[in-house]
């Protein structure tokens, strides 16, 4: 009788202290941490799991304000809190009964970074392959106001919540590891704008851009075959459509951000009529799932390389990239045409590509003045007998070469037979002569594999590749 009633009693202390032991405690997605940055002067969302049908309550330091809201049976809930002008550091607590506390939040600009290896390739570069100038700029890297988080690679067929990772602070160990293009820009944005910055870097190398939209992204583009969805995860390749949304972007969308910049293109070379779709569609698509309007996107057109005889001439991929970036609002495209390299395809001078973002953000996103953000572009082409002229827009100062002769300029006849041009920049913009041509009817500027771009306006920003003619692919 004795040891039966110290059974019941044990069973009754455990049956009380059951509520208890089911609690859950607090938890967030890894994008929500210690040192984060959260976009300022915003409704932004916050996101996590608690115990089911519970009163969460999250108290931010900057105001002193509290904000509740209901998990729901799975314990799941959002709220979306009011953020400050730019500064910090800040706490915000999050509590359902058990509180959890994110310290040394920073309040300020938060873009997406994302691509394939060249907005991969971090600041230590790769193996043989050199980021310019990168020692010194790692060994200076120390900011307070620059917070860097990186996503890990993983491909998906069912959007995934969370990932592995963590905000890290601005320093050289970080920094090293970081992305090259993605911290140039961000590194401009905090000198500029004297705010706090935070980069979310989502890229994975050689991947197509087919793998970073969503399956309800595709639903204009009946030409992308969508994965089967009993495909074994081991056996799932990272090129599949849809995996790397699921994997990589699905986990922080949602996320406050002022924007996001984009770097890949090699993997498509070989279709530039549907590359030139699928990258304003891209963009649409983030911006469904994000839910907070049509937020920018600016991409780097892929450098000149030589790929090789077999394939496509890149330079109709650069083609498709340039046609494609008026077609939608807050889009944009950054040229690297002079810094390629001929047999790697991961140019050193990354500052380039991060800083001619950074450019068309401080400009078009931050209406900053008195600098330009984008190269010559093709305005006008006007022939008169053998000559022809050309006028240029984004060139309100003028045109240069920096001293050195244009060498890549070409002029067809009706025969279609380009031959290369004599050119001089003028008081207009360029005049072409080429004694092979006496009639001429279309002009090519840089429309190679790989060439090093000669033309610039006066701001130091190049022309991107382009032709006057619509032939066929050749």
């Amino acid at each position: 009788m004795k040891k039966l009633h110290s059974k019941i009693s044990f069973l009754a202390v455990v049956f009380l202290a059951l509520p208890a032991l089911l609690r859950a405690e607090v938890k967030l997605p890894a994008i929500f941490g210690d040192n984060m940055v959260l976009q300022q002067q915003t409704e932004a969302a916050m996101w996590g799991s608690a115990t089911p049908n519970t009163t969460v309550r999250i108290t931010t330091s900057w105001n002193k304000k509290s904000y509740s809201t209901r998990s729901d049976s799975d314990g799941k809930w959002k709220v979306k809190v009011t953020t400050p002008a730019a500064g910090g550091p800040f706490t915000i607590t999050i509590s359902d009964g058990k509180a959890v506390t994110l310290r040394n939040v920073l309040s300020g600009e938060v873009w997406v970074c994302s691509g394939q290896s060249n907005m991969e390739m971090p600041m230590k570069g790769y193996r043989n392959q050199p980021i310019t100038g990168s020692n010194e700029y790692i060994a200076i890297s120390d900011n307070p106001n620059i917070r860097l988080i990186t996503v890990p690679k993983l491909a998906s067929l069912v959007p995934l919540g969370d990932f592995q990772g963590s905000w890290k602070l601005c320093e050289s160990g970080n920094v090293s590891e970081f992305s090259a293009t993605a911290y140039f820009f961000g590194l401009m944005l905090n000198n500029a704008l004297n705010v706090p910055v935070g980069l979310i870097n989502t890229s994975w190398g050689g991947t197509r851009i087919e793998p970073w939209i969503s399956e309800a992204g595709f639903k204009s583009f009946d030409w992308v075959k969508l994965p089967d969805k009993n495909v074994q995860q081991e056996k799932l390749s990272p090129q599949t459509p849809t995996v790397l949304f699921n994997g990589m972007i699905n986990p922080v969308a949602g996320y406050g951000l002022r924007g996001a910049i984009w770097y890949q293109g090699e993997s498509n070379r070989n279709e530039p009529a549907q590359y030139q779709k699928l990258m304003p569609g891209l963009a649409e698509n983030w911006r469904s799932v994000w839910d907070i309007g049509e937020f920018p996107m600016y991409y780097v057109q892929i450098a000149p390389f030589d790929y090789g005889p077999a394939g496509l001439n890149s330079a109709y991929l650069r083609e498709a990239q340039l046609k494609a970036s008026n077609v939608i609002p807050n889009f944009g495209m950054a040229c690297i045409m002079e810094t390629g390299e001929k047999d790697c395809i991961h140019p050193a001078n990354k500052k380039a590509a991060g800083d001619r973002l950074a450019y068309l953000a401080l400009v078009k996103t931050y209406n900053l003045k008195g600098f330009a953000c984008e190269g010559p572009f093709l305005k006008e082409m006007k022939v008169e007998g053998s000559l022809v002229r050309l006028t240029f827009d984004n060139a309100a100062n003028g045109l240069t070469s920096f001293g050195k002769p244009l060498t890549c300029f070409e002029i067809a006849g009706a025969n279609k037979r380009f031959f290369p041009a004599e050119a001089f920049i003028t008081n207009a913009g360029v005049t072409l002569f080429c004694p092979m041509v006496n009639e001429p009817v279309a002009v090519r500027y840089a429309f190679k594999d790989f060439i090093i771009g000669d033309l610039f306006n006066v701001e130091g920003l190049p022309a991107s590749s382009f032709r006057t003619d619509t032939w066929d692919e050749q």
